[in-house]
C-alpha cells in the first residue's frame, strides 16, 4: 500500500504526463505482479462496490479522533473530500505497513463487505493504525470507490508498453474489460498484458472485446466543410444514436455484449441472446443499442429467451424511429427484466461496423470495406433485433447540414461522419482515420442561480455547483415564483468561478449543511443535450448534461425565462 500511495502522490503532484509517465514506469518496474495487477484496475478506472457504508466510516473517524459532529462537518466541507478528511483527522502514525496493494486488498479490504457494524468498526479501527497519512487516503479511497487521480488510460498503457518493449496499441487491446466487475486482478492477468506478442494471441481472446474507436467534435460552420475535409463523396455518413455504445462479440458459440465503458452487459439485454444462433464465430460488430419506437418492434417471449418480431425499415432511405435514451436508462441498473420492462422498452441493436469476420481482425481494412461486409452479413442473418444503421446521402455538406436539422424530431443527437477510407483506431485518436460526430446545437434557457454548494477536489474551497431554477409564469404574472429544474457545475472559467463563489457569500440567506440558498440575483444561460418530462422533479421536466454556456450579465432576474420555455422546448425534443 505505502508504494502505491506514494505512486498517487507523485501522480496528483504534476500535470506533466511525462512525470506522470516516469512515475508510472518507475512503480511497474519495482512492483510485484500482484500489486501490479491491483494498480493497472484502479489506475484504469477500476472501482469495486463500496465495501463499507459512509456513515459507518464517518462515525468512526469521529470516535477516534474525538471530533464531534459539528466540527467534523466544518472539516469536510473546508477540504471537500471525504478520504482526505479522514486521513487529517485521524490520529497520525509513525510507521506504515509494508503489505503490498494486493494483500491489503484480497486479506483486508475485499472482506470487509457484508461485515455488521461491530465487527467492521474493530476492523477499520486495526487497519487504520497501520498507515502513514497519504496511504491512509489511498486506503479510504479504495474502500468507498471513489479513487481518482489525473492519469490518463493512454499513459498506463504507454508505461506498460515501455515496459514490455511491445506496441501500446497491443497493450490497449488487452486492457478492454480489464476493469469490469466480474474480473478481479491477478498476477497472472498482468504478466499477460505485458507478454510477447505471439502468432495465437488472437484465437485466445475468448470473449474480449476491441477497444472502441472515438470521434471528435466537429464544430465548424458547414460552409467551410467543403475545405476542412473535402467531398461529401469520401465519408461515409449516418445519424449519431442517442442509445448505449456496444461491441457484440461472438466466438466459440458464445455471445458477449460489452458497453463503451468496457462494463459486460450480456444479461441486460435477453432479447439479443438469439443472435448467439443467427452471428457465425468470429464475428465482432460495433453498434448503438437503441429503444426501437413501439410498435415497430412486437416482443414474443419463449422460454426464458425475449426476441422481436417485424423489424422496421432500415434501409438507406429509411427514417430512424428511436425512442429517447431516458426510457433506455430504465433498463440500466435494473437486477431483473420482468415481462412488463421488455415489452414497454424493447431494444435492438443499430450495427455500423464490423471489427472481426470470420476471426480475422478487420480493423486495418478501410471504412467502406468494412461496411460492405457488415451489409453482406445483415443480409445474411435477417435479425429483427440487429439492424443496419442507415447511411445517409446528400448532394453536398449544405444538403447534409438541412438533413442534420431534423435530428431532434428523429431522436438522434446529429450526425457522425467517418472517413471512408479510414481504419479502425483505438480512442480517440487519428493516426490510423478519423470519425467526426457533428451533433446539433443544444437547448438553452436563461435560468436563476438559486443554490449553491462547495465543490471537490481544488474547488473545495469554492461554491462552484450550482442549483437553477426558471419561473413558474409569464412576466405579467401577479404572483410567480422561482422553480429549481437543473444543477451544473461546469462551463465557468476559474475567474468566473470566484467572482460567484463572492457573490454566493455574500447573498447567502440559509445554509441547509453544505448547500446555501442565495437572494436570487445571477441569471445564466444553460445549455443541454435532451430534455423530458419527469415525475420526479418539481418543474416536472428533467434535462441531460446541463452545463453553463455563459454568463448573462446583461439580464436581470426577472427576465430569466419559465417553464412554458422549457415546455415548448419538449415539443422540439
Amino acid at each position: 500500500m505505502k508504494a502505491f500511495a506514494a505512486l498517487y502522490s507523485r501522480l496528483d503532484a504534476t500535470t506533466s504526463s511525462n512525470a506522470k509517465l516516469a512515475a508510472l514506469c518507475d512503480y511497474f518496474l519495482a512492483a510485484t505482479p500482484e500489486d501490479a495487477a491491483w494498480a493497472v484496475y484502479f489506475l484504469s478506472g477500476g472501482r469495486p462496490r463500496q465495501l463499507v457504508p459512509t456513515r459507518l466510516l464517518r462515525e468512526q473517524a469521529m470516535a477516534l479522533s474525538g471530533l464531534p459532529e459539528w466540527l467534523f462537518e466544518e472539516s469536510y466541507q473546508a477540504v471537500g473530500d471525504l478520504a482526505e478528511t479522514l486521513s487529517l483527522i485521524l490520529p497520525e502514525v509513525r510507521h506504515s505497513s509494508d503489505a503490498g496493494l494486493a494483500t491489503w486488498m484480497e486479506d483486508y479490504l475485499l472482506p470487509l463487505r457484508g461485515l455488521p457494524p461491530e465487527e467492521l468498526a474493530l476492523r477499520l479501527e486495526g487497519y487504520w493504525a497501520q498507515l502513514d497519512r497519504v496511504s491512509l487516503m489511498v486506503c479510504i479511497k479504495l474502500i468507498t470507490g471513489s479513487f481518482r487521480v489525473g492519469v490518463s488510460k493512454l499513459l498506463i498503457t504507454r508505461a506498460l508498453a515501455s515496459l514490455a518493449n511491445i506496441d501500446s496499441k497491443r497493450v490497449a487491446q488487452r486492457l478492454v474489460g480489464y476493469t469490469d466487475l466480474s474480473h478481479r486482478p491477478s498476477a497472472e492477468g498482468y504478466l499477460k498484458l505485458i507478454a510477447a506478442e505471439s502468432d495465437d494471441e488472437h484465437a485466445q481472446r475468448g470473449g474480449q472485446p476491441y477497444p472502441f474507436f472515438l470521434a471528435h467534435p466537429l464544430q465548424q460552420p458547414v460552409d467551410q466543410f467543403e475545405t476542412l475535409l473535402g467531398p461529401c463523396e469520401d465519408w461515409q455518413v449516418e445519424w449519431k444514436w442517442d442509445g448505449i455504445r456496444a461491441q457484440l462479440v461472438k466466438r466459440e458459440g458464445r455471445l458477449w455484449i460489452w458497453s463503451r465503458g468496457e462494463e459486460l452487459v450480456t444479461d441486460r439485454f435477453p432479447e439479443l441472446h438469439s443472435l448467439s444462433q443467427r452471428l457465425p464465430d468470429g464475428t465482432v460488430i460495433d453498434g448503438e443499442i437503441v429503444v426501437w419506437k413501439a410498435p415497430a418492434v412486437e416482443l414474443k417471449l419463449k422460454g426464458d429467451e425475449a426476441f422481436a418480431l417485424g423489424p422496421p425499415e432500415t434501409g438507406a432511405g429509411a427514417q430512424p424511429s428511436v425512442q429517447p435514451f431516458a426510457l433506455l436508462q430504465q433498463r440500466i441498473g435494473r437486477k431483473t427484466l420482468g415481462k412488463k420492462i421488455l415489452q414497454d422498452v424493447p431494444v435492438v441493436v443499430l450495427a455500423y461496423d464490423l471489427l472481426e469476420w470470420q476471426g480475422h481482425d478487420w480493423r486495418s481494412r478501410p471504412q467502406h470495406e468494412r461496411r460492405t461486409q457488415l451489409e453482406a452479413l445483415l443480409h445474411e442473418c435477417q435479425s429483427p433485433v440487429l439492424l443496419q444503421s442507415p447511411v445517409l446521402v446528400g448532394c453536398d455538406w449544405m444538403d447534409l447540414g438541412r438533413q442534420r436539422e431534423a435530428s431532434r424530431s428523429l431522436g438522434v443527437e446529429g450526425m457522425m461522419l467517418k472517413a471512408r477510407d479510414a481504419l479502425y483506431g483505438v480512442g480517440r485518436t487519428k493516426d490510423m482515420g478519423v470519425w467526426w460526430k457533428w451533433k446539433v446545437d443544444p437547448f438553452s434557457v436563461d435560468a436563476v442561480l438559486i443554490y449553491a454548494q462547495r465543490g471537490h477536489g481544488r474547488r473545495a474551497s469554492l461554491y462552484s455547483d450550482y442549483t437553477f431554477a426558471v419561473w413558474d409564469g409569464p412576466p405579467d404574472a401577479s404572483e410567480r415564483m422561482l422553480v429549481p429544474f437543473a444543477k451544473a457545475y461546469s462551463g465557468l472559467t476559474d475567474e468566473e468561478m470566484r467572482k460567484v463563489d463572492a457573490i454566493v457569500r455574500k447573498t447567502t440567506v440559509e445554509k441547509f449543511g453544505p448547500v446555501r440558498s442565495v437572494t436570487p440575483s445571477l441569471v445564466f444561460e444553460l445549455g443541454f443535450e435532451g430534455i423530458a418530462l419527469s415525475k420526479r422533479h418539481k418543474s416536472g421536466i428533467a434535462v441531460r448534461f446541463p452545463r453553463m454556456l455563459r454568463w448573462r450579465h446583461d439580464k436581470s432576474v426577472a427576465e430569466a425565462d419559465s417553464l412554458s420555455t422549457l415546455q415548448d422546448l419538449l415539443s422540439q425534443a
